[in-house]
């Protein structure tokens, strides 16, 4: 168990990909704080020990710095930082307003800087640094109509990865991001067949693949693998579709 001495915050982490990560932190030992606007729905009694709920709003910069410092408090150090919150909004590129499209990209794209630069400023303390995965998306490559503020702040993700690689190299601090495709988040079992064969690995993407990409980054044997991201989609980005 690779993670047992860990410290990992993950953001967003109450439910979908965000859970997942963090459960799966967990299951190696890893002291995990779920850093969310909305809190679980385990009752914070029958959270595992190592298990940490930090009520947070990404999009507050103070919240973020009480996050840290809450963390540091507690646990002493912050090894690992999984910026995974996020939201979209999919309407009319004519009738998104400003308010929407912001609200986007403070939660999407600002927190992972807000949240790379506080933790940093803590990593950069520990004898090895540390590591952060910041979880972009297959729309930062190809889009559908309608999703210019979600697609931007994705896209944005990626560009503000490599340039923390850069700036955070000198304190062994490792910076990659995590473009997930299609993941099914609710109810796989009545996926179709048609949508498992639209990608080359014949499934649909299931939340514990995002997790174990974030585990395989961060593993302190990998930290030649700075500044890159993966795509995790089963091979759908890479797949030419005409219609016949």
């Amino acid at each position: 168990m690779k993670f047992s001495d860990k410290v990992v915050i993950v953001t967003g982490a109450s439910k979908g990909i965000g859970k997942a990560i963090a459960d799966m932190y967990i299951n190696e030992g890893a002291k995990v704080i779920v850093a969310d606007i909305e809190e679980p729905t385990e009752v914070k009694s029958e959270y595992p020990n190592n298990t940490t709920f930090i009520k947070t709003d990404v999009r507050v910069e103070q919240d973020i710095i009480s996050l840290m410092k809450n963390v540091v408090e507690q646990f002493g150090k912050i090894d690992i930082l999984i910026n995974n919150a996020g939201i979209s909004v999919f309407k009319s590129f004519y009738e998104l307003s400003v308010e929407e499209f912001d609200n986007v990209i403070h939660t999407n794209l600002r927190s992972v800087f807000l949240c790379s630069r506080e933790a940093a400023k803590l990593m950069k303390q520990n004898k090895n640094g540390g590591s952060i995965i910041n979880i972009s998306s297959t729309r930062a490559y190809q889009s559908e109509p309608n999703t210019e503020a979600y697609s931007a702040s994705k896209g944005g993700i990626i560009a503000l990865t490599h340039a923390l690689a850069n700036s955070l190299a000198n304190d062994f601090i490792t910076v990659n991001s995590i473009s997930p495709g299609w993941i099914e988040t609710k109810d796989y079992d009545h996926l179709r067949n048609v949508d498992h064969e639209q990608h080359l690995s014949k499934r649909v993407g299931k939340p514990a693949d995002i997790a174990r990409a974030c585990l395989f980054l961060t593993n302190p044997e990998n930290d030649f693998i700075t500044g890159t991201n993966l795509m995790v989609d089963g091979g759908m980005t890479v797949k030419m579709i005409y219609e016949e």
